[in-house]
């Protein structure tokens, strides 16, 4: 089965049918399906946990706990989105060291109960909240190998988590298990291997206190873009192999990760306007260069290019007989010169009302856009092929999916 996204008549018909310039992603569900089989496939004992930060649009969390995929929650607006997919409390891990209150008490009221923890204020507040949630212990791990690292904030240094484990155990409190993140967009398959081996060490020392030790969270960092320089393949056969050491089938642990990017990175494809052009002349030993205008910018899909240097190829949706390539600025719409989504790429001259795509663009985008300049959230629009209806029509959780794709999931 194919998806849709890298199928450009899908898109120019898209564009066709449309009656405004404004932006609007699309969402390949078929893509998403795709992934999940990819991990069953590759990583059979580890069950995804979605975190739901990376994109918490409605759909996609419906699409992914039709496929029984498990939920990775922050706060209280996260948990709430996913109960109200129909998932039941025990498929959700909140993967928060520091809660809220307020957010806390929600946890317990909803029966939300496994949970992370990396200090002894945590513990404390757990025990006055919530005293029997079953806390897992997040550990710091190697990070190095990494884009965007973790450790900074997250995770207990080694010489503290005998400190922790008892005072956890002087507080009553359930110790269920052991977390660590080897940070985002991770480069090196090895930093799993070496984290699973230290979470395997903790895993022993709350034993020796009587903990009963169940649970390993190995977190996130999996590639989610197709094109990604280190294969999803080789990351699953580090981890598969360290499991098998330190964690073999049999020994009664639950295994779980946190993946949010490999799922949705590649699903979604941004489709932006131009609405302004300016050729600006070469000037000392500067090029000159086109500099264009589209109404998406770094205070809504763009803002990755700000927080963690995520960089996107434009890909003009144009058919044009020049081929000759131009040195070409992109900006997005608002006011501030900071919102700048594109710096000397190669582009064949464009005009204004042509559409430039961007793929791999599902993750930290739709969740951390803003209405800055007064600029509207941007559109979403989904897209299912048949054969990957047909699946979902197969799942004893088609009734709740039925209801998703009949409000406005287009079957092409």
């Amino acid at each position: 089965m194919k998806t849709l996204i890298r199928n450009e008549t899908v898109i120019r018909q898209m564009l066709q049918e449309k009656e405004n310039e404004q932006p609007f992603y699309v969402v390949d569900v078929g893509d998403v399906v795709m992934k999940w089989k990819e991990w069953k496939e590759a990583m059979p004992r580890v069950e995804p946990f979605y975190a739901v930060k990376c994109n918490p649009d409605k759909v996609i969390v419906q699409v992914l706990a039709s496929l029984g995929v498990n939920f990775d929650c922050s706060s209280q607006k996260e948990i709430e989105t996913v109960l109200n997919a129909g998932v039941q409390p025990s498929r959700i891990i909140y993967a928060n060291t520091c809660k809220g209150p307020y957010h806390l008490k929600y946890a317990e009221k909803t029966g939300v109960d496994l949970m992370t923890f990396d200090n002894e204020e945590e513990l404390r507040k757990i025990k006055k909240i919530y005293p029997d949630a079953k806390c897992v212990l997040r550990i710091k791990v190697d990070d190095s190998g990494s884009i965007l690292k973790l450790s900074l904030k997250f995770g207990a240094e080694y010489d503290e988590i005998a400190h922790l484990l008892d005072v956890a155990k002087e507080l009553d409190l359930q110790v269920a298990g052991v977390s660590f993140h080897v940070g985002c967009n991770c480069q090196d398959p090895l930093a799993f291997h070496k984290a699973i081996e230290r979470a395997k060490e903790v895993f022993n020392m709350g034993k020796d206190r009587g903990f009963t030790m169940n649970v390993l969270d190995i977190g996130g960092g999996f590639p989610g873009h197709r094109d990604h320089a280190i294969s999803f393949i080789e990351f699953a056969n580090a981890i598969n192999h360290a499991l098998d050491c330190f964690f073999p089938p049999g020994c009664g642990v639950k295994i779980l990760a946190e993946p949010g990017r490999y799922f949705i990175t590649s699903a979604i494809t941004l489709l932006s306007n131009i609405i302004g052009k300016k050729e600006v002349p070469a000037k000392n030993s500067t090029n000159a260069c086109t500099m264009y205008t589209i109404n998406e910018g770094v205070y809504a899909a763009f803002n990755n290019l700000i927080y963690h240097n995520t960089k996107w190829k434009p890909t003009p949706l144009v058919d044009t007989a020049d081929t000759k390539l131009k040195l070409t600025t992109i900006w997005g719409p608002t006011c501030d010169s900071v919102d700048q989504v594109t710096k000397n790429a190669l582009l064949p001259d464009l005009n204004v009302g042509d559409w430039i795509a961007f793929e791999n663009i599902g993750s930290y985008t739709m969740a951390c856009g803003s209405n800055f300049n007064g600029f509207p959230t941007t559109d979403v629009k989904y897209l299912i092929s048949a054969p990957f209806l047909d699946f979902f029509q197969q799942l004893p959780t088609w009734p709740n999916m039925q209801k998703i794709i009949a409000n406005g999931v287009t079957t092409i």
